[in-house]
């Protein structure tokens, strides 16, 4: 992700400056206000815009984002994630892993993309509140025909099962258990009407008692999951919403499981993958995250033909002609010129709401940004790429919150870079090993040869 030059615009609220900063201090991705950040993915924006009008019109996207650890796939995610919300959007990510959510169990990819299903207007899960207006908008459009009140229950559960006639082909259930979801709430029985809820959402063990009252048996499997999604698309679409897009991130965690479960893993995206391109899941646009050793290795995408043929991508050229509008895209990652061009960008976002503005951007100046992006790179190797994560970490909460809070803190004066082995990731880890003394576990500033 590059990342020089800016074009924020102006002003920033107070509220969405402090969910940024706040993540950065905690060495976290933000989940919102990444538009503040976001400079240099503007070869990226035509096309990308360009596909979830297309999903919001009524067509399915698949995207596959390749990049190395730290080059910004959890960032650029969330950055397309806030471009679709803006458009009306649901969104979800999800983490794959093997003892969470394991890609070969669809029912549970299901189960985590209710858990995590936001909307511009509620936070996870926001499953009820788009079930409920869907419910509303049924009775809207039965009043609107010209239905009375004794007649309202009829229509709208003639426009439910008109609705989802489609789905019901591949997953009845779905509007059964919709049907036993209002046929509760009317009844004044908030426990069933929530148990049901929660078995639509994919949830396992909910009471027998519940399902035997909404007319459903057992739990939720791997094929029903795919008409389960289809379902939800059309109660997304008939509420409001334009579409749904989905993060599967960290899709790479596959080449780590057993041969058996990353096989069935594998085959399962593929099938997601022709089930997107056959137009099944109208208004989806569906993203996955990896590697390019999950892409291009013998124990990712390489295993299963099928799957790599449909994933193929030429990325032999300069990166500067990449195509965004190809199935697959590259993200380049951090070189110390970008690295350092974020970092500015963050000290200019700090200083807008500090108490001396001035003596912020005057203290931590462009130098002394570079000098700290350069600082943090050796203290993992030399490997840029993957620094952005810690450098901002140590940007804002050792840095400009010391120069913010105390009139005298001088970060040349003051300040000596330590990187602890408990705040890396794994990957950040074996890096700063490479420049550790051995004996401290941490690495020092003062470790590297720079001019500060």
């Amino acid at each position: 992700m590059s990342t020089t030059g800016s074009k924020r615009p102006a002003p920033v609220s107070a509220a969405r400056r402090r969910t940024v900063l706040d993540a950065l201090r905690r060495g976290a991705v933000p989940e919102s206000g990444l538009d503040l950040l976001a400079t240099g993915l503007d070869r990226f924006e035509t096309a990308l815009d360009a596909e979830l009008d297309a999903v919001a019109s009524g067509g399915s996207v698949f995207k596959a984002v390749r990049g190395e650890y730290g080059s910004g796939k959890t960032f650029f995610t969330r950055w397309l994630g806030e471009r679709a919300k803006r458009r009306n959007f649901a969104v979800a990510e999800i983490q794959i892993s093997e003892n969470e959510t394991p890609l070969h169990k669809l029912e549970t990819v299901y189960r985590r993309l209710t858990e995590r299903l936001t909307t511009s207007s509620f936070p996870p899960s926001a499953l009820r509140p788009v079930v409920d207006a869907w419910f509303y908008a049924l009775e809207e459009d039965a009043l609107a025909a010209g239905a009375t009140d004794e007649e309202l229950p009829g229509e709208v559960e003639r426009l439910l099962m008109a609705r989802l006639a489609a789905v019901s082909r591949h997953a009845p259930s779905f509007a059964t258990a919709l049907r036993g979801y209002r046929a509760a709430l009317v009844d004044g029985d908030e426990a069933t009407a929530s148990a049901v809820l929660a078995w639509l959402g994919g949830q396992p063990h909910v009471a027998a008692a519940a399902r035997r009252s909404a007319g459903v048996r057992g739990d939720l499997d791997h094929f029903g999951a795919l008409g389960f999604l289809q379902g939800l698309l059309t109660v997304l679409r008939d509420s409001g919403h334009t579409g749904l897009f989905v993060v599967l991130d960290e899709v790479e965690t596959l080449q780590r499981v057993r041969s058996d479960a990353r096989d069935k893993a594998l085959n399962s995206l593929r099938q997601l993958i022709d089930e997107v391109h056959s137009g099944r899941f109208p208004g989806l646009y569906l993203v996955i995250t990896g590697t390019p050793a999950f892409y291009d290795g013998q124990q990712g995408v390489q295993r299963l033909a099928p799957l790599a043929q449909r994933l193929a991508t030429d990325f032999t050229t300069d990166p500067r002609f990449d195509n965004p509008r190809a199935v697959q895209v590259r993200l380049p990652g951090f070189d110390q010129e970008s690295l350092i061009g974020l970092g500015a960008t963050i000290r200019d976002l700090y200083a807008e709401a500090a108490a001396s503005p001035e003596r912020v951007r005057t203290v931590v100046d462009d130098t002394y940004v570079a000098d700290l992006a350069r600082a943090v790179g050796g203290a993992l190797g030399g490997k840029v790429g993957v620094a952005p994560r810690l450098f901002l970490k140590k940007l804002v909460g050792d840095v400009l919150d010391r120069v913010d809070q105390f009139d005298d803190f001088d970060p040349r004066r003051h300040y000596r870079l330590t990187v602890a082995s408990s705040e890396l990731t794994d990957v950040e880890r074996n890096l700063a090993a490479t420049v550790s003394d051995g004996s401290s576990g941490s690495v020092a500033a003062d470790d590297i040869d720079l001019e500060l």
